[in-house]
């Protein structure tokens, strides 16, 4: 599966205009449901993979429309930059906090660190769930997940608003991992040391595609 739709921002009919110049014939159907079939393979084998995710979290959420309908995305991400986990929920409260929350704790364990803006839902949330964490609740402190949004934002244009909290689910817990191992912080790293992320990248990919078949 190309990883083209899900990682650069390109619609469906453009991977099939490129795959055809590669001599490879699909409609922008069928690329369709090779993200929808196989996008979660991958993004579930890049976490399996990844190093086991810092202690420090930064927590966020941002309005994500949907079908003409407000709808909030809660996203994760680690002190290394890491997304850790997102879901699409329809409410920004105290629930929706302890929920998203009961998700990390579940995959990662307790926190020693949790980073959020001031919105008051997270504080009973973590007090119950974390009590041993350190939370800090300051809009400045998070801008490492704020630049995370931006993908996001990248991807709904390209697709035209998302269309239900399943497909936008669905397709984000993708993008998320697969843009992540594709797209290294580039401003840390030599141009060489780019080069080496981006060809384990490509390796990584094709071990992943070929577990597949396994």
């Amino acid at each position: 599966m190309p990883y083209g739709p899900i990682s650069f921002a390109l619609i469906t009919a453009e991977v099939e205009d490129l795959l055809a110049e590669r001599g490879i014939t699909v409609s922008r159907e069928t690329v369709r449901k090779w993200v929808n079939r196989f996008g979660l393979h991958f993004a579930d084998c890049i976490k399996r993979d990844r190093p086991t995710a810092a202690d420090k979290w930064h927590l966020d959420e941002v309005v994500v429309p949907i079908s003409g309908v407000k709808q909030w995305l809660w996203r994760a991400v680690d002190a290394n930059g890491d997304v850790l986990d997102i879901l699409v929920q329809p409410r920004r409260n105290a629930k929706a906090a302890k929920c998203f929350l009961t998700r990390l704790i579940a995959r990662f364990g307790k926190p020693r660190v949790v980073v959020t803006d001031k919105l008051r839902s997270y504080l009973k949330p973590i007090r119950t769930l974390a009590p041993e964490a350190d939370h800090r609740a300051h809009k400045g402190l998070n801008n490492r997940i704020e630049g995370s949004h931006r993908p996001t934002r990248k991807r709904e244009k390209v697709m035209g608003r998302f269309k239900s909290i399943q497909q936008t689910q669905r397709f984000l817990a993708a993008h998320d991992q697969i843009n992540t191992m594709f797209r290294p912080r580039r401003y840390r790293l030599s141009n060489i040391s780019y080069r080496h992320a981006r060809s384990d990248a490509f390796d990584l990919w094709q071990g992943y595609a070929l577990e597949m078949t396994a």
